[in-house]
């Protein structure tokens, strides 16, 4: 499953790889998904004998080769840049890649079932869709700007249109959907302590981020964040900031 942090952007001057090879990375990490999937549940005979499983398989291989072929993490000149400590940058790798086979292993052996039943279940696999699809899209519109460092670019334009609208981290929201959607389509709620896990991390990034935002953008970032949400819309009326 793509993680919740984009993987390392190309250093300038580096030879971008061929869309063929970035294409065939991606079928590399659906296959560790895959594999991991079959681990939970118990062999592959069971993943392929899983509808639900190969859909989301289907979903994270389009998601994934999308992702390889618009590459829109890209080489970029940074002023300011703010390194997580390596724990959360793991733990922001390691908990979407998990939660999907630990709540496939919760389905296997009949742990904390979760109501709803095949609903629910679907449902969890248009989740997982839809939130790789905002995080893809989240990171195309921001262009070179996007970076899985907390950085702000040489000549860095406030983006505040699009998805960006009305959240200010449309791409952390739906890395927290997709992971979310991978825990419920197993039907087991044994994933979901590792989904609340991430949404705290990534809570806690978004914030930090927040801070650096202010310090470059100043008034123009105050009252951007006065009318828009950290990962869900504002529903109250705007507060405009003082100064």
């Amino acid at each position: 499953m793509t993680s919740g942090v984009p993987t390392p952007q190309n250093a300038p001057g580096r030879r971008i790889p061929h869309p063929v090879v970035r294409a065939a990375l991606a079928l590399v990490v659906t296959g560790l998904d895959a594999a991991l999937l079959a681990l939970a549940l118990g062999g592959a005979a069971p993943l392929l004998a899983h509808p639900r499983a190969l859909a989301l398989l289907a979903v994270w291989l389009v998601g994934a080769v999308t992702l390889a072929l618009l590459r829109p993490v890209r080489g970029h000149d940074a002023t300011a840049v703010e390194r997580d400590p390596p724990f959360v940058l793991l733990a922001l790798f390691l908990l979407p890649l998990l939660t999907p086979p630990v709540a496939a292993f919760g389905e296997r052996v009949g742990l904390w079932p979760l109501p709803g039943a095949a609903p629910l279940q679907w449902f969890g696999v248009a989740l997982s869709g839809v939130g790789l699809a905002v995080r893809i899209a989240a990171m195309a519109q921001l262009g070179p700007r996007f970076s899985p460092l907390l950085a702000v670019q040489r000549e860095h334009a406030l983006e505040t249109h699009g998805l960006y609208a009305r959240v200010r981290h449309p791409g952390y929201l739906g890395a927290l959907l997709a992971a979310l959607g991978g825990a419920l389509a197993f039907g087991s709620a044994v994933g979901l302590p590792l989904v609340a896990v991430m949404g705290l991390l990534l809570w806690a990034r978004a914030g930090r981020e927040e801070v650096m935002l202010e310090r470059y953008f100043g008034a123009a970032y105050r009252n951007y964040r006065a009318r828009s949400g950290r990962f869900l819309p504002r529903l109250a009326p705007p507060r405009m900031p003082s100064g």
